[in-house]
Formats: structure tokens, C-alpha cells, sequence
């Protein structure tokens, strides 16, 4: 028979190419924060929760074991079940957060080395949305489910917030307490909106065929 349908090797070594690079971007991403973090105990400023505070470090951290799961079911030949569809889109959404707020609002802070700083705010954000975008092994997200990016952020800015406000320390300057409530909740909002957007976009991406894998659409 004629056409355009993939042949089954030519999907099973997609998979299997899709997968290893899954898995191998993961673990370096891990390496890479495991990396960062023994450089601050050296320099004795090796507290976990600072470390994991920054929202950059503990995204992508989640992200990269995300990542690594669908990795393996890729290997497995399988399409990514609804859940860790639905993990991967919140976690592609906050990549894309990761990305724009850095490269906007803070450039060049922290205490990372540059490279350091410009493979976890450029290049992994980047590799992240590629993969979302070109690999359609995941099915369609109902807009229903809009809500599940809101969570994990805002119980992440909550814990901020008090920590800023109980013991001084912040991730990011734009959230410190003496700017005064207002500027606060004016960064709060801006910050949320701008994850909604995000994460219409990658809702939106579900329902276009990926390049690279189909996956079995799930009617909503």
C-alpha cells in the first residue's frame, strides 16, 4: 500500500531515538544541578532549601524527572498516559515562565556560572517546548484542566512570601517584602496571567500532530 503512513520500524526507532534523548537530557539536567548545588556547599552556602527555593532549580528538577518517565514509556513504545500528560504540561508551562522571566526580568542574577545560568534559562526552557511541540506522543489536554498549572506555582510563592517575610530570604529581588504589598501583588498576578497564557499555549499544542509520534486523541 501507498502513502504517507510511518512504517512501524520507522516509529519504534523514533520512539526509541525520542526516548533515549528524553532520558539523556534528564540526567544531565540532574548532573547539572547536582553540579551547581556541590559548588555552594564549597563555598558554605549549601542550604537545600535556599537552593531549591529558586524556582528555576526546583522546576527543572521536576521537569527533568518528568522527562526521564516519559523517556522510559517512549522506549516501552507506548503513548504517554493522561497523567503525566498532564505533569508534563504544567511542567512545560512553568519552563516557559522559567525562560521569559529570566530573560526579562532578572538577567544575569544569581549566583550560578553563566553557562551554568544560560543552559537552565535558555536551553533546556527551549529543548522543553521543542519536545512539546514536535513529539506528539502525549494526548490532547482538556481545557478543563487549565487549572492544574496554578497549584505547584502558587503553593511555591506562598512559601516564598512567608519566608521573605519571617526569616528575609528571597529567590528574586522584584519579590522582596519592602517593596510593599502592591508591587507584590501586582508581581503576583502579572506572574500568574502570564503562567495561564503559557499554559493556553501548550494546552493549545495537543491538538495539533506532532512531527515526530501520533498518540490516540482523547475526545474531551
Amino acid at each position: 500500500m501507498t502513502g504517507t503512513a510511518t512504517r512501524p520500524d520507522e516509529t519504534a526507532t523514533a520512539r526509541g531515538a525520542v526516548g533515549v534523548l528524553r532520558i539523556g537530557v534528564g540526567l544531565a539536567i540532574i548532573a547539572l544541578l547536582g553540579f551547581t548545588y556541590a559548588g555552594r556547599i564549597e563555598v558554605g552556602d549549601g542550604n537545600p532549601f535556599d537552593f531549591f527555593g529558586y524556582f528555576t532549580n526546583q522546576t527543572s528538577l521536576i521537569t527533568s524527572i518528568l522527562l526521564i518517565a516519559a523517556g522510559v514509556i517512549a522506549l516501552l513504545g507506548r503513548d504517554a498516559p493522561p497523567w503525566l500528560a498532564a505533569l508534563r504540561g504544567v511542567a512545560t508551562s512553568c519552563m516557559i515562565i522559567v525562560g521569559v522571566i529570566y530573560n526579562t526580568l532578572v538577567p544575569g542574577t544569581g549566583s550560578a556560572p553563566p553557562w551554568v545560568s544560560a543552559i537552565l534559562h535558555v536551553v533546556f526552557p527551549a529543548y522543553v517546548v521543542l519536545d512539546w511541540l514536535l513529539v506528539g506522543d502525549h494526548p490532547r489536554l482538556p481545557w478543563r484542566r487549565l487549572w492544574l498549572v496554578l497549584p505547584y506555582p502558587l503553593l511555591w510563592m506562598l512559601v516564598v512570601l512567608v519566608r521573605g517575610a519571617t526569616d528575609g530570604w528571597v529567590p528574586y529581588g522584584f519579590l522582596l517584602p519592602e517593596h510593599g504589598l502592591t508591587s507584590l501583588s501586582l508581581h503576583v498576578v502579572g506572574l500568574l496571567a502570564a503562567l495561564l497564557a503559557a499554559a493556553a499555549l501548550v494546552w493549545s499544542a495537543t491538538r495539533a500532530p506532532g512531527l515526530l509520534l501520533r498518540a490516540e486523541r482523547i475526545r474531551e
